[in-house]
């Protein structure tokens, strides 16, 4: 983006009838990164028209969410509180003879398409509501009959509202590139319900247009929204944003993920102990020609954005993903970042005990097993009695540290000839009842000499 480009304005528009989940947040996260990439603006606008399906909690728990991810906003705004700006623009739209009503149930729509199929022509709406006559619109909402309203598009060529010919909607998408819809193929779409409410496009558009949008990041399942959405900012009289449509999530096995996403919200991730930064950063890199690799924050994830990244192919997403981030994540972590987290798992083994496990963990509550490991009585299991015997009776006066550990070992070594795993497996077994684990070298000192050497000998300690 040249630097003598005004800073862009972009907005994340959930609808709160459910928590956001690893699919949208990806979208909410590319608006975000694009934005404060170049210093712009970011506004959380709630789609929360559907007064039967938005829920005032899931809208708390969508911010809540988005803050735990690090992503914040500089102006929150609910399409509920705006209908007066709606009202405005339909009644502007009506004047123009751009939203007519139509009287037809869901039943005579449906059948319409099947005789339209039926005769091979496109199932698009036929316009009939526009030939009705004043006294015919009258009678019928005399007769109690509420109408729902359409956006006439501008296909048919040179009169508004004849027969729909090819008319082709161009735009250079900052993604998939040069976009081309027909909206000649296209049925003029319900702007208003019967019972007054706005859908999706009409008031994405309104709203778009009075909050000075200037870049619409969103799923490429939105394309043949966006002609309807051109037409739609013209009738208005307002300049239309850019568009940047990325790819959709698919699962590992390239199925769509649309089944699966309860599991995938960022609430359930949260629950499941993984960290912020890894899921924001899987979020962030998936589908793009970045490696996947975790950020401690989203300013540097926010350095590296560029929509000539991001990848038309489906982006495929696996938890495991996120797993192993998590780890990595961990791995390098200082303990003053996980000092509360561990406190809050009631482990109190300081930063020598997590320097000494951090590369054994997945989520930080794993870190509860290895404190039990170290702090609690455990059955020691023995695997070569001449070895752990042989380590009992050699082991250094004193508490053990690094400097100490080492020439245990080498004594352990002359003393029993075994070496590698002979000499390594019988100890770890029986000072962690654990096949694998952390290094012994930090770990043991934590664990401590006198449990060390009970366990050695078969006792539980």
């Amino acid at each position: 983006m040249p630097n003598d480009v005004a800073p862009p304005t972009v907005r994340f528009a959930p609808s709160p009838t459910g928590n956001v989940h690893i699919g949208n947040i990806r979208t909410a996260i590319l608006n975000w990164l694009f934005a404060r990439a170049h210093g712009g603006t970011v506004i959380l606008r709630f789609d929360d028209t559907d007064r039967e399906r938005a829920r005032s909690e899931f809208a708390d728990n969508i911010v809540e969410d988005l803050t735990w991810l690090g992503l914040d906003f500089d102006r929150l705004e609910r399409q509920s509180d705006r209908t007066a700006l709606f009202s405005d623009a339909a009644d502007r739209l009506r004047k123009a003879g751009r939203l007519y009503p139509c009287f037809e149930t869901a039943e005579d729509v449906d059948r319409k398409r099947k005789l339209q199929r039926a005769r091979g022509l496109p199932p698009i709406y036929d316009r009939a509501a526009l030939k009705l006559t004043a006294d015919e619109i009258a009678a019928r909402e005399a007769e109690g009959r509420k109408p729902h309203w359409r956006f006439l598009l501008d296909n048919a060529g040179d009169t508004l509202g004849g027969t729909p010919q090819p008319t082709p909607v161009a735009w250079d998408d900052l993604i998939r590139g040069h976009q081309t819809v027909d909206a000649g193929s296209l049925s003029d779409p319900v702007m208003i319900r019967e019972d007054g409410s706005y859908l999706y496009t009409f008031t994405s558009v309104v709203d778009d247009a009075d909050m000075g949008i200037t870049h619409i990041v969103r799923g490429e399942d939105h394309v043949t929204n966006t002609a309807v959405q051109l037409q739609l900012f013209e009738a208005l009289g307002s300049k239309a944003p850019e568009f940047a449509h990325h790819s959709l999530m698919v699962g590992a096995d390239g199925a769509a993920l649309s089944k699966r996403l309860g599991d995938l919200s960022i609430r359930q991730f949260r629950e499941d102990g993984l960290e912020p930064e890894a899921v924001a950063s899987l979020a962030a890199l998936i589908g793009t020609s970045d490696p996947i690799e975790p950020h401690a924050d989203t300013v540097s994830l926010a350095q590296l954005f560029a929509f000539s990244k991001i990848s038309r192919s489906p982006a495929r997403f696996d938890v495991n993903d996120i797993v192993a981030l998590n780890a990595k994540l961990l791995q390098n972590a200082d303990f003053d970042r996980v000092a509360e987290q561990l406190k809050a798992h009631g482990v109190d083994g300081g930063e020598a005990f997590w320097r000494a496990i951090r590369g054994n963990v997945e989520r930080i509550s794993d870190s509860a097993r290895w404190w039990r490991v170290v702090s609690e009585p455990l059955s020691p299991v023995i695997e070569d009695e001449a070895v752990t015997g042989a380590a009992a009776q050699l082991m250094p006066d004193g508490e053990l540290g690094p400097d100490n550990w080492s020439a245990w070992m080498d004594a352990i070594k002359a003393e029993t000839g075994k070496k590698g795993r002979a000499l390594f497996m019988p100890i770890r077994l029986a000072l962690t009842g654990e096949k694998s684990g952390p290094e012994l070298a930090p770990l043991g000192p934590i664990i401590g000499r006198e449990r060390i050497l009970a366990r050695l000998k078969g006792d539980r300690a």
